[in-house]
């Protein structure tokens, strides 16, 4: 018989262990040691990969969400260089006025620039903490990567504001005319 360990003996010698159980012991612990096939998963050996497991499906999420912002930073990056190659240069004394983020702005235009812009032909686009025109066609190249940064645009009616005039308003108002010339 091999010979057992010093706690083995111990226990042995202390009457607290058969030397049965001691030999069926050694038994199990021989066969595990020599088996071909593969160990009987103990609960901690589950828990581990159980643990293993979630964190690679916690790792895939973050690498997700990285992979997620990145396409976002790149997209409006892509939306910034097209408004800084496409912008309209503007010339002019004439003061255009809108509303952005609850406060009124201004640009300087032209005549040409303001029937442009009221028409919908050129875009106001928002490029860090200055505005931009632009024409339709990068506009709607903007709007498809970042939509927030068109501020206005009358050709599509960016307006977030829901319209809460009624038949029976616009009846009432019909009767007041309002000059073309009209500038605020």
């Amino acid at each position: 018989m091999a010979k057992a360990n010093p706690l083995q003996e111990q226990l042995l010698k202390a009457g607290l262990v058969k030397k049965s159980k001691l030999a069926e012991v050694a038994r199990e612990q021989n066969k595990a040691r020599h088996s071909k096939g593969p160990p009987v998963p103990n609960e901690i050996q589950l828990e581990a990969e159980r643990s293993r497991a979630e964190k690679v499906e916690r790792d895939r999420a973050l690498a997700a969400q990285g992979k997620a912002q990145a396409r976002i930073a790149e997209l409006r990056a892509q939306a910034r260089q097209i408004i800084e190659d496409r912008k309209v240069p503007r010339a002019g004394e004439s003061e255009y006025r809108f509303s952005v983020d609850g406060a009124i702005r201004t640009l300087l235009v032209n005549d040409d620039l303001r029937k442009k812009l009221s028409s919908g032909v050129l875009v106001i686009a928002r490029l860090g903490d200055r505005f931009e025109l632009l024409p339709r066609m990068a506009a709607d190249k903007v709007r498809e990567r970042d939509a927030t940064m068109i501020v206005l645009d009358h050709g599509q009616g960016t307006s977030a504001e829901p319209a809460a005039t009624t038949s029976e308003d616009d009846a009432y108002y019909a009767q007041f005319k309002v000059p073309d010339d009209l500038i605020w």
